[in-house]
Order: C-alpha cells, then sequence, then structure tokens
C-alpha cells in the first residue's frame, strides 16, 4: 500500500509539472494502479470484506489528498484529509469488531484454512413460513437477525410490517446488529432506519448477546457468518475468535436463506445444523410475506 501512496504521488507531482502530460504514461499508471488494486484485494478472505472496504475507502481520501498536494489545491487536501481520516478510524474500528488486528486481516489469508474444520454433527430441518409464522405470534420475546439477504432481497419493509404485527400480539421484538453484518460497516442500520423500525428496538452485538438465553425465538434473514458458533468451538476455522450474535442459544431459530450455500467466509455454518434450527428456504421479501400473511390470520 505504501509503494502504491508513493507511486500515485511520484507520477502526480510528473504530470503536475509536465506542460504536456504523457497520455501513454497515463494510461499505464491506470493499469499499474488497477493491478495493484485488484491483487491487493484477491487474498483477503469473504468475512474481512467490511474492514477491506473500510480501508479502501480511508486509501481513497488519501490519494485525493496526495492529488491536492501535486496540485496545490487546499480544498482537495482538506477534503481528502477529511475522508482518509474518517475511513481510517471505521477500518479500526472494523478491526476491533472482528477482533483481529488490521495486519492479521491484511496478511494472514483470513478466508482460507489450511487445517480440516470440524466436522458436522445433525442435519438440516426445513420449515415453512406459516410454522415459523405461528410460533413467533405465539412467543413472548423474538430477535431478529439481519443480514446481507435482507439487503439483497430489498425486505426491510416487509420486516418493519412484521414487526408491527408482532408488536400488537404482544410479542417483544428486538433487532441484533453485528458491526459487520451486510457488505458496508452500518449496512443494516441503515435499511431498518429506512424502512422506520425504532431506534430503540436496534441493539448492538454486546447489549443483546446476553439476551439470547432467554428469547423464544430468533429470525435469521440472509446473516451467516455473524451466527456461526464455529467462531466461539472450532480453533481450526478461519472464522475462529471473530464475535458472533448467539443466536444458538435461543430456544428456537428460524434461518431465511435461499439455499444452504456457505456464507461470505466460504464456512459452513453450523447453527444450520442444530436441533433446535429451522431452515425457511427462500427469497427473503417473499418469506417475510408469507409470514405475515399466516399472522393475519391468527
Amino acid at each position: 500500500n505504501l509503494f502504491i501512496f508513493v507511486l500515485s504521488l511520484l507520477v502526480a507531482l510528473f504530470l503536475a509539472g509536465t506542460p504536456t502530460p504523457s497520455y501513454g504514461l497515463i494510461l499505464l499508471f491506470f493499469i499499474l494502479t488497477l493491478a495493484f488494486g485488484v491483487l491487493i484485494a484477491i487474498p483477503i478472505g469473504g468475512a474481512d470484506m467490511p474492514v477491506i472496504i473500510s480501508l479502501f475507502n480511508a486509501l481513497t481520501g488519501i490519494a485525493v489528498a496526495f492529488e491536492g498536494i501535486a496540485l496545490d489545491n487546499g480544498g482537495l487536501i482538506i477534503a481528502g484529509t477529511v475522508v482518509g481520516a474518517a475511513g481510517t478510524l471505521l477500518t479500526q474500528l472494523m478491526a476491533k469488531a472482528m477482533n483481529r488486528p488490521l495486519r492479521n486481516v491484511l496478511f494472514s489469508n483470513f478466508g482460507d484454512s489450511n487445517e480440516e474444520a470440524s466436522e458436522i454433527e445433525g442435519s438440516i430441518t426445513e420449515s415453512d413460513a406459516t410454522n415459523a409464522a405461528m410460533t413467533m405470534g405465539f412467543a413472548d420475546r423474538v430477535i431478529v437477525v439481519p443480514g446481507y439477504g435482507l439487503a439483497a432481497a430489498q425486505a426491510q419493509h416487509k420486516v418493519a410490517e412484521l414487526t408491527k404485527i408482532l408488536e400488537q400480539r404482544g410479542v417483544d421484538v428486538r433487532f441484533a446488529i453485528h458491526p459487520v453484518a451486510g457488505r458496508m460497516p452500518g449496512h443494516m442500520n441503515v435499511l431498518l432506519a429506512e424502512s422506520g423500525i425504532p431506534y430503540d428496538l436496534i441493539f448492538d452485538l454486546e447489549e443483546i448477546n446476553p439476551e439470547f438465553k432467554a428469547t423464544d425465538a430468533v429470525l435469521v434473514i440472509g446473516a451467516n457468518d455473524v451466527v456461526n458458533p464455529v467462531a466461539r468451538t472450532d480453533e481450526n476455522s478461519p472464522i475462529y475468535g471473530m464475535p458472533i450474535l448467539n443466536a444458538d442459544e435461543a430456544k428456537q431459530v428460524f434461518v431465511i436463506k435461499r439455499g444452504q450455500g456457505a456464507g461470505f467466509s466460504g464456512v459452513e455454518n453450523h447453527l444450520f445444523y442444530h436441533e433446535n434450527t429451522d431452515m425457511v428456504y427462500g427469497d427473503a421479501q417473499k418469506v417475510l410475506n408469507d409470514m405475515i400473511a399466516a399472522l393475519k390470520t391468527l
């Protein structure tokens, strides 16, 4: 990364001081920087992507600041410095949330493991939207864990409608947000705010984790790595040590998912094989719509 910064600065200074800059040199610089960006991103494991996205945002700001120095433009320097500082702080917070130093994220190939993963015990059990809705409708407390599947299906408004119906039935509904859920830091918070879900129903990992043991039902919508219990138990797993939401400690877990694929990290989720977990396969928006219809019949 330092090499890229130095190269960018030198080339920018050279081009700024050249009356008629060489377009061939500009094209070569563009190709080199593109190649470096790809080479930096390729080794990064899937579960570390939110951290790397934050880092890339910070590097973008620093690059703009360097351009401002080269062009003697105060506006670019100030804007780039602000973006770079904010991105750097966010990167540090994301790395802390993953319980990993940034150097480990960048250089340890987090998504790969040279050791064998632990054997999966149990089998996957399927359920349907109606059964899940009935269970939540007669529960005292429900925790919703949103993930990227919620964003992909654009189902945030259906979640808000489901929440309202459950609250009308006297169910205590809460939302558990993992710091790196989704594809960008704060992704889930933005979606839930957009759908009008009250902020006092949204809890971060440290606040909500002790509540799972006293929860009747957990609804996981498109989340995977952030609820994978092997992060606590399997030292050979590439996500070992990553803080997770303790959804597996609830009495019943329903997971809405399109299929049986692994998460962003490529690690199989052992939660899906637990006795207290039922899979509800399908598009999140359609499944939630079916749940809402079932609840309205109660």
